[in-house]
């Protein structure tokens, strides 16, 4: 503990913009804040460019509002001459020269930076203490805990534990509906021709930002707009577009939340996540906001629209954290399937005939954004057919989407997309043929692929790959209750039938980069 006049030093992350966060209450000109861009952390992926100007606007951003709030704030940028590019060096610095006697920092939300900053602290001869971010709903060890000695981990069963526990949408232990979930009012195709709102873009200013970085060796990924930058880089803009979403999304939003359409990037979701995930807005004020909105007017957000999203958000989004603290470090090397082929060349470029990934590809090399359906079920779906390293598919994730940081995103695709954790979050790999991609998008109809045909010229190879992937892994799936079915289907094909769509997907595989 911090002595009243101990000169102290305090670690802000770049995912720890929390404007309400109960250090920030009081004025001490004791407490020195520190906030930092350094390489290793712009360096331990290939980001998109939007994502690390992002995050460099928003620190700055956040950097400002700390000293026009009277807080004594050193900020090192990225070409500062003293930056020495990782926080225990510039750390170890600065507590030397500012003659810090008391060092605080914030439980990091990534086991990389967690692991860093325990044995910096450790290795101080100062003191030190760790305190809470004050963003989720569940602590780190809370998932663990409520499931221990239990063989699976069933996200309903968590979402609403959290639903009681805080009570959102509940009256007494019920849920105030008398129904929980409401998934499965939830999948509707878009009509055909329909446009969906026109998203809420920002147009910053953030071309300085930009140039410094090219001034620099990071590697990156993707396009950007530096005199229009789209993503908010604060908290008023952050609550902005929760006030757009929830005017003009919400009322729409859980019927359409899996629905895809070629050029619109952006449909009803919300787009929160970046605020999210570095905590310039809190999940409990959006929750709120939402709710609110409800409840104001029944009439227009029906509560299928609602409760689709507050699950999201209380539910997968903590849940994803749970079983993130729980099971690291060993997750991020697990590879049920032992996959081990290299992405294709084209999900740098987007230059692919197959139409939905060619869509969704662009559109997160433009925006670095494609929202879940599209990262599960187009670019997971087609990676885990296809047989790649989930070391692979993690570090692509990692780095295209703005919103993609450690803890949500390893669990997200090498659990959920991947299955490469055997059954840990998702209960049965994700995988379709280019029916349930027709049957939830407007792809399939202007592809060069037929979605129809299996085999043969212009076949969709979701078709062929879909078959082979099962054949190929019956071992460990055939006894699985959630996909019997296929393997029923599948064990009652010709053999010649077989042989041909087995050959399809070998070609398709060896071909990949001109497919």
């Amino acid at each position: 503990m911090k002595n009243k006049n101990t000169p102290t030093l305090r670690l802000v992350l770049g995912d720890q913009l929390n404007y309400n966060h109960s250090w920030f209450e009081t004025i001490d000109n004791t407490i020195t804040y520190v906030m930092m861009e350094v390489r290793t952390e712009t360096d331990y992926a290939t980001h998109h460019i939007q994502k690390v100007v992002g995050f460099f606007a928003a620190m700055r951003q956040f950097a400002d509002w700390l000293q026009l709030k009277n807080h004594k704030v050193l900020y090192i940028k990225i070409n500062d001459s003293n930056n020495l590019q990782s926080f225990e060096s510039n750390l170890n610095t600065i507590i030397k020269q500012e003659n810090i006697a008391h060092f605080e920092y914030q439980l990091p939300d990534e086991y990389r930076l967690d692991c860093v900053l325990k044995n910096f602290s450790s290795s101080l001869s100062i003191s030190s203490e760790v305190f809470d971010t004050e963003h989720f709903f569940s602590t780190r060890n809370e998932l663990g805990a409520f499931f221990e000695g239990k063989k699976t981990f069933v996200m309903e069963s968590f979402y609403r534990t959290m639903r009681k526990k805080h009570d959102i949408l509940m009256e007494g232990n019920n849920p105030i509906t008398g129904q929980w979930n409401y998934d499965s009012d939830n999948r509707k195709k878009l009509p055909k021709g329909h446009l969906a709102t026109t998203p809420l873009l920002f147009s910053s200013d953030v071309a300085l930002i930009e140039e410094e970085i090219s001034k620099t060796t990071i590697q990156t990924i993707g396009k950007i707009e530096a005199k229009n930058f789209i993503w908010p880089i604060n908290r008023d803009q952050s609550l902005e577009l929760l006030q757009f979403f929830i005017a003009e999304c919400l009322p729409l939003f859980g019927s359409y939340q899996d629905a895809m359409s070629p050029g619109q990037w952006s449909l009803y979701h919300s787009r929160l996540s970046f605020s999210l995930n570095t905590k310039m807005i809190s999940p409990l004020e959006v929750i709120n906001e939402a709710i609110r909105a409800w409840q104001n007017h029944p009439e227009r957000i029906e509560y299928n629209q609602l409760e689709g999203f507050v699950r999201q958000i209380i539910g997968w989004r903590e849940y994803m954290r749970g079983i993130y603290w729980l099971k690291m470090p060993e997750y991020a090397k697990l590879n049920f399937f032992n996959h081990k082929e290299k992405l294709p060349d084209w999900f740098w470029t987007g230059k692919t005939k197959m139409n939905c990934l060619k869509d969704t590809i662009t559109q997160s090399l433009e925006y670095a954004y494609a929202h879940h359906i599209q990262r599960l079920m187009v670019t997971g779906n087609f990676a885990l057919l296809a047989g790649i390293d989930p070391d692979e598919v993690d570090q692509w994730y990692l780095g295209i989407y703005i919103d993609a940081i450690d803890w949500v995103e390893i669990t997200n695709t090498r659990g959920m997309s991947q299955f490469a954790d055997g059954g840990i979050v998702g209960t049965k790999p994700y995988v379709s043929s280019a029916a349930y991609v027709d049957k939830m998008s407007h792809y399939c109809g202007s592809c060069f692929y037929n979605k129809a045909k299996k085999t043969g010229e212009k076949a969709c190879p979701f078709n062929s790959l879909y078959w082979n992937f099962y054949d190929k892994h019956k071992d460990k799936l055939s006894q699985n209750p959630r996909i019997g079915m296929m393997y029923n289907v599948w064990n009652k094909m010709k053999p010649d039938d077989k042989t041909v769509l087995l050959e399809q997907a070998d070609y398709y595989l060896k071909n990949i980069n001109s497919l």
